[in-house]
């Protein structure tokens, strides 16, 4: 809050003629992330550059908001140059802000990967060959590659490389730390999706870890549960209390179950959430997705 309203020693807006310029997600995908920093020239050697200011600017969550927050302060704070500001990564991030919930780790990898992005632009504009030092920042990963995750639009190279940086071994994982498969979720268990992506890494150990896979059914308009109403009514009510709750309290919301229709959940975001500019991709990537993954994969969660 104090970074929303502008507070002094806060980070929240964007430097004017940037030395380094980064961006990543997109505002259609529910976050993304600019990030922008100037440095002190070396005289002679701009590998030896040093970051003393950086801002941002993010359209996303309270987590997005501290993520970004903590990533400015340990670089301002760090007398860091842009070369060894990439040694930082997203648990570095999440360490800072004494842990995040499971379901906003991917926050702190939007910082880690705008961070990223900035260092790539610092380097054209300074002439540094990065290559030529032996650093890949990655930038043709945006470009090239199979989309695997049409949602997110996040490509094979990208997302196998996050499964090995971030050591992923279950869907779940990856949704939460990089949102592929958090949309529509039908990358799951395709032929080349986010379920061979894992067992290509790990050689099958994936798979080992998250047990058997069996190809998801596609809902029709109201399915029908494989237990009875109740029993389905009585499993969504104990994964909203125990998982999705405590993380929306945690950012002054709630939710409310108002009525269950077959495999069609009908919601209402309450408290801070309810007037939230992103509460329909919070139902979407929140409450849909953790239901889907803990009880039925054939859920759908109707906002009313």
């Amino acid at each position: 809050m104090d970074a929303v309203q502008g507070k002094p020693g806060t980070h929240l807006g964007e430097i004017e003629n940037p030395d380094g310029m980064g961006e990543h997600g997109s505002i259609a995908c529910g976050d993304a992330m600019r990030f922008t920093f100037r440095v002190k020239r070396h005289p002679n050697d701009p590998t030896q550059d040093i970051i003393t200011e950086a801002k941002y600017l993010t359209f996303g969550c309270t987590s997005a908001i501290a993520s970004s927050e903590a990533l400015c302060d340990i670089i301002e704070k760090g007398n860091y140059t842009p070369l060894t500001a990439l040694k930082i990564r997203n648990s570095d991030i999440v360490e800072y802000l004494d842990g995040l919930p499971e379901q906003k780790i991917h926050c702190s990898v939007m910082g880690a990967e705008a961070l990223e992005s900035a260092v790539f632009n610092w380097a054209q504009r300074r002439g540094v060959d990065l290559k030529k030092l032996g650093i890949d920042i990655h930038d043709e990963e945006t470009e090239e590659g199979r989309m695997v995750c049409k949602c997110f639009s996040l490509t094979e190279p990208y997302i196998k490389r996050k499964i090995r940086e971030l050591n992923l071994r279950t869907i779940p994982q990856i949704t939460n730390a990089i949102k592929a498969g958090g949309g529509c979720s039908s990358c799951h268990h395709v032929p080349g999706g986010l379920q061979d992506l894992l067992d290509q890494v790990w050689g099958g150990q994936a798979a080992a870890a998250s047990g058997a896979v069996q190809l998801p059914v596609l809902p029709s308009e109201s399915a029908t549960p494989e237990f009875s109403p109740y029993q389905f009514a009585k499993r969504v009510e104990r994964v909203i209390d125990e998982h999705i709750r405590p993380s929306l309290r945690m950012d002054g919301g709630d939710v409310q179950i108002m009525d269950i229709k077959g495999t069609l959940v009908y919601c209402s975001l309450r408290g801070a959430c309810s007037s939230c500019a992103g509460a329909s991709q919070t139902l979407k990537m929140l409450v849909e997705r953790s239901l889907k993954d803990q009880v039925d994969e054939r859920i759908r969660v109707i906002e009313v």
